[in-house]
């Protein structure tokens, strides 16, 4: 027996109502999956963006830290430079002092003589040289004459050789010099400065790391004193 209108229009409701029910809950599936999905990538932007910031900001703190480096380096070194430089004014200072408190030495006229005998016999035996000339300050020329004959007699004795000693006058220490004498052979290719303003220099030169400590204290950076 067929179906009547009414059963077959219950059975398509039935039908319909299942279709709608399936669709409802595919719809919510759908959205569901969308819902995970956004989700999903906009953690991933999120956190995709955040590294870039803190990329950036590494980079820009490491910038930072090589400029405050390098700022730093730069004053330290303008620092230690200040200081050396005060330093060397102050032992520039000193060693003028030496020079002026060694123009008074040729005031003393015996010590002083003793003392030209002293540095033109010394000259003699570092030339060797049987011709000699020697200069010096034109206030000295008679007190260097008066020892010439003392200076030569005493390389004789110690060396037995003859030695002709010229002072030139042709070329003079200038008169600011503290005194002394140059001496050099002949040719001129051997010079020997017995100045005392080259002693003082040579002096000062050896002492250096004695004046320093005197003036300065012990440098506890140095590992070796000689």
């Amino acid at each position: 027996m067929g179906l009547n209108d009414a059963e077959v229009k219950k059975q398509i409701d039935h039908m319909i109502a299942f279709i709608d029910q399936e669709a409802n809950e595919k719809v919510d599936e759908i959205n569901a999956k969308a819902d995970e999905e956004f989700e999903i990538e906009k953690s991933r932007l999120v956190q995709q963006q955040r590294q870039k910031i803190i990329s950036a900001y590494e980079r820009k703190e490491k910038h930072l830290e090589q400029q405050r480096k390098v700022q730093q380096s730069q004053l330290v070194n303008q620092a230690r430079l200040r200081i050396l430089k005060h330093r060397e004014e102050q032992i520039e200072s000193i060693l003028t002092e030496a020079r002026n408190q060694l123009t008074a030495v040729s005031q003393d006229t015996a010590r002083y003589q003793e003392l030209l005998l002293g540095l033109i016999t010394q000259g003699l035996f570092q030339l060797l040289e049987d011709r000699v000339i020697i200069q010096c300050r034109e206030a000295d020329k008679q007190l260097v004459q008066a020892v010439v004959p003392e200076a030569i007699a005493r390389f004789k004795d110690a060396t037995k050789r003859d030695v002709e000693i010229y002072i030139s006058d042709k070329r003079h220490l200038d008169e600011d010099s503290c005194g002394g004498v140059k001496m050099t052979s002949q040719s001129g290719n051997i010079t020997v400065e017995n100045t005392l303003n080259a002693r003082l220099a040579m002096i000062g030169q050896q002492m250096m790391p004695e004046i320093r400590e005197v003036i300065f204290g012990k440098n506890m950076n140095r590992k070796f004193l000689d």
